[in-house]
């Protein structure tokens, strides 16, 4: 029992269970063996209890009794109740004088004062058992963060001088070459340095779908390498890598309490003490107003009132409830911050997003070529293509992918970048402007378009001061963007979405997801106003983005959401719930996990209350004994524990 009883944090000792939260976490409390050795203690005080009961009622053995009977119980009752009344003494110490195991003290040393032996060693025993399975249920939701943790090997295999050294993953510099064998995890940050590799990355995203890189790549570390021997060189220290940063998020979690939790912990801090002080009123007080007062029958029935009143099926259900979502959502690649912004998301009535890289991929290509006549098309395409190898803008990416490799053969001359509208450059004595409308009205060339009618981005082309024509350019829709918006309708959440794209672009996207409330052309501060409008109608927010440029509308936003969370540091801090990858389904799923667990947490609460206030009623009336009153303390806590574990096991 030690094991269960003792892994508590010292300042912690207010509340044992949230100790299993944070140090329940050795890599022996898994497998047979030692889950026997955690129910041992259980075991022997069992075994030793029911012989005691049968030399009482059934041998009826006239040596068993006296001091070798008290002997015997105590001796079934040390296994069990040791541990727990040196925890009542260090919590005393503490300063924490009320705390349950002084309650279960109390109670037991009570009934063993009053001669009811087996009771004493049997709420001692169930009380312990309780014990047991909430630590094994606190592993099981553990597991599911553990998973993460066991990502990062401590030792990395490094080149020097071309020959490979194993060293320890910490020490390893900033520009240093790593070798990765197949089937090996990446310990830090780093580039790709051979021309492709595979890797699995369901630890980091939950995506069983094997990552392609090429050269060049961020790779991340929790990566697992797929196939061939590869090269990364490291960019990032081992303390500051995507993984490191997402495990002390985690392991910060459970920090950060739900309201309900905060509630309960304050309601234990005043709830124990008012209920020792009533047991002890019971046990007295009818000595002034009964004529043939009998202190042990008073004293028992103040036993088993402070056994119904032991607070610990709430001190124990409520955490693991939310300790519970917290571990689903890591399971299927959903960061929360904490168990606050579970209940936040349960009563999220409003979904705001931003509209590239949330709901589309933030991926352009090129849709159509629209060149009048006079110009031949691939002759422009290769000139518009050397100008926008200058640019990294994600309109050159996509030209270049559409066009093909640069033909370095063409001379740029005063090649520049227009900031806001485009690039120029001289080509064969020629100028050539390739850049959005505003720029063909900044170089007074004329053009014959009704640019408000097309719904997606415009690349307009001009050389030797003719209009050549323009490009489509468009970012296409997530997979599972339309999924989404019928989920959270099905929810019952309402959708916005904002956007500094060009309003015909969004309100296009929009209209085929099927999402009513649209804004286009916004820039930061045009977003945090409409936030601001929204949460003035008494709607809780969510904000879900890149968490980049929208760190302004995420912090004014009840819950941030961020998408793709390992893409940027900056992401995983503003957030308050990080998406590891970029699938959009996850918003709803999280909301699904938040209002679950918030259902679990009340059950558990209904259920402790209504059945401590049966019994309670049973015990005032002298009808409920010291068994009852177990079943009332340990059995509802094992109930509510179940109850709590079962999210573990949903399908969101």
């Amino acid at each position: 029992m030690e094991e269960c009883c003792n892994t508590k944090p010292k300042k912690e000792h207010q509340h044992h269970h949230e100790g299993h939260d944070h140090d329940h976490d050795h890599s022996h409390d898994t497998g047979d063996q030692s889950v026997f050795r955690m129910f041992l203690p259980a075991i022997i005080s069992f075994g030793l209890l029911l012989i005691g009961i049968a030399l009482d009622n059934f041998i009826k053995a006239e040596w068993f009794s006296g001091w070798i009977r008290l002997v015997w119980y105590l001796i079934a009752y040390i296994p069990v109740g040791l541990p727990v009344l040196k925890e009542a003494f260090e919590s005393i110490k503490n300063g924490d004088i009320f705390s349950e195991f002084f309650l279960m003290g109390i109670a037991t040393v009570g009934a063993f004062a009053i001669g009811e032996y087996p009771e004493g060693v049997a709420v001692m025993l169930f009380y312990s058992v309780g014990e047991v399975f909430q630590a094994m249920a606190v592993t099981r939701a553990k597991t599911n963060i553990k998973s993460l943790l066991d990502q990062r090997p401590d030792e990395v295999t490094v080149l020097k001088d071309g020959k490979p050294q194993i060293v320890k993953a910490e020490k390893v510099n900033i520009g240093d070459i790593i070798q990765l064998k197949s089937g090996e995890k990446l310990a830090l940050d780093g580039e790709l340095l051979s021309e492709t590799a595979s890797f699995n990355t369901s630890a980091l995203t939950g995506e069983s779908k094997p990552d392609t890189k090429t050269k060049g790549e961020t790779v991340l570390a929790g990566m697992i390498n797929l196939n061939t021997v590869s090269e990364v060189k490291v960019t990032t220290a081992y303390k500051d890598s995507k993984l490191s940063k997402i495990l002390e998020l985690v392991q910060n979690a459970t920090a950060q309490k739900a309201p309900t939790e905060l509630f309960i912990r304050k309601f234990a801090k005043i709830y124990t003490p008012i209920v020792v002080f009533l047991a002890i009123g019971i046990t007295f007080l009818p000595y002034l107003f009964i004529e043939e007062y009998q202190f042990r029958a008073w004293l028992y029935k103040a036993l088993v009132f402070l056994v119904i009143s032991c607070p610990c099926a709430l001190v124990i259900s409520i955490p693991l409830g939310y300790f519970g979502g917290i571990g689903a959502g890591s399971r299927n690649g959903i960061l929360f911050k904490g168990s606050n912004f579970l209940d936040i998301l349960a009563n999220v009535q409003n979904v705001v997003m931003d509209k590239t890289g949330t709901m589309t991929e933030g991926v352009f290509k090129v849709q159509e070529v629209n060149f009048n006549d006079e110009f031949n098309n691939d002759e422009i395409l290769k000139l518009v293509n050397a100008l926008e190898s200058k640019s990294s803008h994600p309109v050159a990416t996509a030209i270049h992918e559409y066009v093909g490799e640069v033909d370095h053969s063409i001379l740029l001359e005063n090649a520049e970048e227009i900031a806001g509208y485009g690039l120029k450059a001289v080509i064969n004595g020629k100028e050539l402007v390739v850049g959005n409308f505003k720029l063909m009205d900044k170089f007074s060339i004329n053009y014959d378009v009704q640019t408000e009618n097309i719904v997606y981005t415009l690349i307009a082309v001009a050389y030797d001061n003719k209009f050549v024509g323009y490009l489509t350019i468009a970012d296409t829709v997530k997979a599972d963007a339309q999924l989404t918006i019928n989920k959270l309708k099905s929810l019952g959440v309402k959708t916005t979405m904002l956007s500094g794209d060009k309003s015909s672009v969004v309100k296009h996207v929009a209209d085929i997801l099927g999402i009513q409330n649209v804004y286009g052309d916004l820039l930061p501060e045009d977003k945090v106003n409409k936030v601001k409008e929204i949460k003035a109608k008494n709607q809780t927010v969510a904000f879900v983005g890149d968490g980049v440029n929208d760190a302004p509308v995420v912090a004014l936003s009840d819950v941030g959401i961020a998408m793709g969370g390992l893409g940027s540091d900056a992401t995983i801090e503003t957030a308050d719930v990080v998406i590891q990858d970029d699938m959009p389904s996850k918003i709803p799923m999280a909301i699904n996990i938040g209002k679950q667990t918030k259902k679990i947490v009340w059950q558990n609460i209904i259920l402790a209350f209504s059945i401590k206030a049966v019994v309670l009623i049973l015990g005032a009336g002298g009808l409920a004994t010291m068994w009852e009153a177990v079943f009332a303390d340990v059995g509802v806590a094992l109930l509510a524990i179940l109850n709590a574990v079962r999210i573990q096991r949903m399908r969101f």
